[in-house]
């Protein structure tokens, strides 16, 4: 087995999807270390969860999250290159099922009485800890054009509306 230390990080770079070295503190390293931080704080909540139907949802939001990943790690000059690609993109019935999740939510009357405070179970904590990372992943999706990588839209509307979901999620948790 060949070992994971391949030190070609050394010199502070790391590679974007199809070879090209940049800082790793680039914006786009930035923006994919953010979304992969919500993936992990998605585990988290998934593995908090006893709820077999949640968490087969949460595990799909995870998976979107490995393709919009892919996205974003590819340089600008490749996005048509990658949009070619076979890799698994997100796509509108990503964004429609993470639609219809809120709205069914909201159709609940959730009350939001002490949100302002999470930690009232360890799941409603864990949902909560996904929801601030995935604020903090959309604020690194949304400074990328400003360093000259332009992104589908669906990408940041995909993010706003995670968030609004693990939000909503986080409430329900509070009140089981």
């Amino acid at each position: 087995m060949s070992s994971i230390a391949t030190r070609t990080g050394d010199d502070g770079t790391t590679s974007l999807l199809y070879g090209q070295r940049v800082p790793k503190d680039h914006p786009q390293i930035e923006a994919v270390g953010a979304f992969d931080e919500l993936n992990a704080a998605l585990g988290f909540a998934k593995a908090t969860c006893t709820d077999t139907v949640r968490r087969a949802e949460l595990e799909l939001i995870q998976k979107d999250l490995v393709n919009l990943m892919g996205e974003l790690a590819c340089a600008e000059a490749d996005t048509v290159r990658y949009a070619a690609s076979k890799f698994a993109k997100l796509a509108d019935a990503d964004l429609a099922r993470v639609d219809a999740g809120v709205a069914a939510l909201e159709a609940q009357n959730i009350t939001f009485a002490g949100w302002a405070t999470p930690g009232a179970t360890v799941h409603a904590a864990a949902l909560d800890l996904a929801r601030t990372t995935a604020r903090r992943a959309e604020r690194r999706l949304v400074s990328l054009p400003a360093s000259g990588r332009t992104m589908r839209p669906l990408l940041l509307h995909y993010v706003n509306r995670v968030s609004d979901l693990l939000w909503l999620l986080a409430r329900q948790a509070e009140q089981a």
